[in-house]
């Protein structure tokens, strides 16, 4: 647990490709339409053209959180982005969006999966908080369709591609900034989660990529469970150490991941379903993008007033989570 105060959300923007794809145009996959409404809450979901990679999604969302702030690209001295579908191994995805955002900037990667951006938003809070940085981009952008497997008609539909960013400066006012915070992980139920094959554990042979080992494998029900138990659990622990009761939170932003997971922990924690914001039906799960894009959409509509208090929870392979309770 922990606190970082001293620091605003200056600016929000996110991208979402053009292309939509509806439940009904899986069917030919063999994905049961009326199955991914019900399982998952999920209509409709995103997908990045061909020429379209993880850093060019980033670029869009930055560039729209940069004209929202009217804070132009010379003044970026950092950039964290999050993402489990990087351009390439190497060089980072963030060096990517670097180059193309055309500033100078020590740019880094941070790989949590769909949690990967409350711990980039923390990091980059640090940095911020500390001088290091005057004005940080945090980046969440993943292109999910390419490391999901058409051929698992119980996963593929989940995701979707899409890109969210949240521009930190420091500020005057010390009570903004996160109440409190916390980030976790449990190793042991990495295989819940996974990319078999890829890295230097295990190279992608022809043999391998004959297996779909280059492919996203997940455990939907044992997910499913833990996922409710660490939302309930670490909303609780962030509520517990700002010493506020789940009544005085404003707003609640959680990773997309499946309708049943937020309403489950909603229930659990007895919030108010009017203070739930929920895009995924239009989007799918954007994993690490998911919460900055709902941001994005929460501010446009004139849901983050000054001084509102907004709890953002995230959670995905690793298994890892944070979670969150910014002043706005």
């Amino acid at each position: 647990m922990g606190q970082l105060l001293g620091f605003e959300l200056a600016g929000l923007g996110s991208y979402l490709p053009e292309r939509v794809i509806a439940n009904e145009q899986l069917a030919e996959l063999g994905c049961d339409s009326d199955w991914i409404l019900r399982r998952s809450g999920i209509r409709e979901r995103r997908r990045a053209a061909a020429d379209q990679c993880a850093s060019d999604l980033a670029v869009e969302a930055a560039k729209r959180c940069l004209a929202q702030s009217n804070i132009p690209v010379s003044e970026v001295d950092l950039i964290v982005v999050a993402t489990m579908t990087p351009d390439q191994l190497a060089p980072s995805t963030a060096c990517h969006v670097q180059h193309k955002l055309g500033c100078l900037a020590p740019a880094m990667d941070v790989s949590a999966a769909c949690a990967g951006f409350m711990y980039a938003l923390v990091t980059a809070g640090q940095f911020v908080r500390s001088g290091a940085a005057s004005c940080a981009l945090v980046i969440g952008t993943e292109v999910m369709s390419r490391i999901t497997n058409p051929r698992d008609v119980k996963t593929f539909p989940l995701f979707g591609d899409g890109a969210g960013a949240v521009l930190l400066r420091p500020c005057v006012d010390v009570g903004k900034g996160m109440i409190s915070y916390t980030l976790g992980s449990e190793g042991n139920g990495w295989e819940m989660l996974h990319v078999p094959s890829g890295g230097s554990r295990q190279a992608l042979t022809p043999e391998r990529l004959q297996a779909g080992e280059q492919f996203l494998r997940m455990e939907g029900p044992s997910v499913f469970k833990w996922a409710v138990r660490a939302v309930a659990d670490s909303i609780r622990d962030c509520l517990d150490h700002a010493a506020l009761g789940v009544e005085e939170v404003d707003l609640f932003v959680m990773h997309q991941a499946n309708i049943r997971i937020i309403e489950a922990a909603a229930d659990d924690l007895n919030i108010d379903r009017q203070k739930l914001c929920v895009n995924l039906d239009r989007y799918g799960n954007t994993s690490a993008a998911s919460i900055p894009i709902v941001l994005d959409e929460a501010k446009q509509s004139g849901l983050l007033p000054v001084g509102s208090k907004v709890l953002l929870c995230g959670f995905g392979a690793g298994l890892t989570w944070g979670t969150a309770i910014v002043q706005m």
